[in-house]
């Protein structure tokens, strides 16, 4: 998949621009604009937070039938969740998952 098509596809839905983008994501005007200038694919913190502007989660962004994948409610709380983790602890929740 093209993440930078993706990410296009989902502003024209919205009739959003670059800096809108930019300003509901929180990330810089220029992160954005270089995504698609210099077709810089976007790193995964980066493509959160597009994902987190859009409300959509990173599995209906790279969803390619033509509807929202389905979640369980404690799937949804779980990726709610897991947005609002820092490095740190993303890494560490992940260690003990792998450990079940």
């Amino acid at each position: 998949m093209d993440a930078q098509k993706r990410i296009k596809q989902l502003m024209e839905e919205r009739g959003w621009t670059d800096y809108r983008l930019a300003k509901e994501s929180g990330l810089s005007h220029s992160t954005v604009t270089n995504m698609f200038n210099r077709n810089n694919a976007p790193t995964l913190p980066t493509l959160e937070a597009v994902c987190r502007a859009f409300g959509i989660t990173l599995s209906q962004f790279f969803s390619e039938g033509n509807g929202p994948a389905e979640f369980t409610e404690e799937q949804r709380t779980l990726f709610s969740k897991w947005s609002t983790l820092n490095d740190e602890q993303k890494k560490a929740l992940l260690a003990l998952i792998n450990t079940m």
